[in-house]
């Protein structure tokens, strides 16, 4: 490799760009080796595991049977056992303070592995209007609070156009972690996350949801059209306890690299204030 400073440069910001914009080490992982040494006893004297050695010095005790070591059955558990997991640990939320402390234990979800902190909600509970996107992006997740990047910048200003700010809306997403790369969540990881953002939209009980993008869209009303023939119309939500609005309409990261349709998401907005104002 090039020792000239300026190609080191050029080599980071390509990094970057794709995405790889945190260090997850300081020393090199072979992936390709496969060496296993045996773990040192414990206190009692006989060993009760394996060192499996992956390169450097990533290290991961197992049991001779293959199960994972205490506190690390949740994070290892099937695809199925995730969503059940999910289901039942978002029920036995009472209010948003103890959905937020399940989402920071709960480790089903391998993103929250790789996210530097949990992105739960921002804004106002009590507000009448709840706007949900897809997943936090890396601004979002330094931060802790969904859309403060130039999309979040943007939806500030639409919302302000209206006649609300934050101070009156109440702003999550489906994901509550960033993927890494700022990747599209999979399936699995948006299915897992689901049973939360629904009850978080229970427990808030807005009196408008509104969907930011094709993917929260999709997600949480049920359609597999695009976001280009749905948007601005109503559809109903039911939260569990009743049926509420809720209109799906562009996502801010999406207008800003197609500003000509700015002018559809100013009529979803009107629409938005019309209902609220109803």
């Amino acid at each position: 490799m090039s020792s000239n400073p300026k190609d080191a440069r050029d080599l980071l910001a390509f990094y970057v760009e794709a995405g790889a914009d945190s260090l997850l080490g300081e020393e090199a992982v072979d992936r390709m080796a496969d060496e296993v040494t045996a773990a040192p006893p414990p206190a009692g004297g006989k060993p009760d595991g394996e060192t499996v050695r992956v390169g450097g010095s990533n290290q991961r005790t197992v049991s001779r049977l293959g199960s994972p070591p205490a506190g690390e059955g949740k994070a290892l558990a099937t695809p199925d056992a995730a969503i059940m997991a999910a289901r039942e640990a978002a029920r036995t939320a009472a209010n948003l303070d103890e959905l937020r402390k399940l989402l920071e234990s709960f480790e089903g979800c391998a993103l929250r592995n790789t996210a530097t902190q949990l992105v739960f909600a921002d804004g106002n509970p009590e507000g009448r209007v709840m706007i949900v996107g897809e997943a936090p992006g890396h601004e979002e997740d330094i931060s802790g609070r969904p859309f403060v990047g130039r999309s979040g910048k943007l939806l500030d200003r639409m919302i302000e156009a209206i006649g609300l700010d934050r101070g009156k809306v109440y702003i999550a997403n489906v994901v509550p972690w960033r993927p890494p790369g700022n990747r599209t969540p999979t399936p699995q990881e948006t299915a897992t996350c689901l049973p939360f953002i629904r009850r978080q939209i229970e427990l808030a009980d807005p009196d408008i949801l509104v969907c930011l993008g094709g993917p929260s869209m999709q997600t949480l009303l049920g359609t597999k059209d695009g976001i280009t023939r749905m948007r601005g119309r109503w559809l109903p939500f039911d939260t569990g306890t009743r049926e509420i609005r809720a209109m799906a309409t562009f996502h801010p990261a999406f207008l800003l690299r197609s500003p000509l349709q700015k002018r559809l998401s100013w009529r979803d907005f009107l629409a938005i204030k019309k209902a609220l104002a109803g």
